[in-house]
């Protein structure tokens, strides 16, 4: 069973709070900085979840999930993502499920709610941390 999380966020105390915690599970994180480089990653590399923030500097979360889901790398059709953002109006997550996303989940995070979510699809590595 693979661990390989993509983190696309491009707040760096974001991206550090959550590679600690998934690190912590024995999960490898994938880091990318922004959206295009986040789907050049997924495609690029072998990917078991993707973690994805809506507001990201070039194109937004909402384009990036669209984009993963139309790739030319059929896995990415089925790989979960999770929608990780502070847009908390309402119809931000009906319009982050649309694009292709499987969860949303709002900021600030909350570390047991993301451990749960990441292992209801890709069970934790080091199982005895659970």
């Amino acid at each position: 069973m693979g661990s390989n999380v993509l983190y696309i966020e491009d707040n760096p105390d974001n991206m550090m709070l959550v590679k600690r915690a998934l690190e912590s599970r024995g999960y490898t994180l994938l880091e990318a900085p922004n959206g295009l480089t986040g789907v050049a990653s997924a495609e690029q590399r072998e990917v078991d979840l993707i973690l994805l923030d809506i507001n990201l500097p070039d194109i937004d979360g909402y384009e990036v999930a669209r984009r993963i889901r139309a790739s030319g790398k059929t896995a990415l059709a089925y790989v979960p993502i999770i929608a990780i953002t502070a847009n908390a109006l309402k119809g931000d997550a009906e319009k982050a499920l649309s694009a292709g996303c499987d969860v949303y989940m709002s900021k600030p995070i909350n570390i047991r709610e993301l451990w749960a979510r990441v292992e209801a699809y890709v069970p934790a590595p080091n199982p005895k941390f659970s």
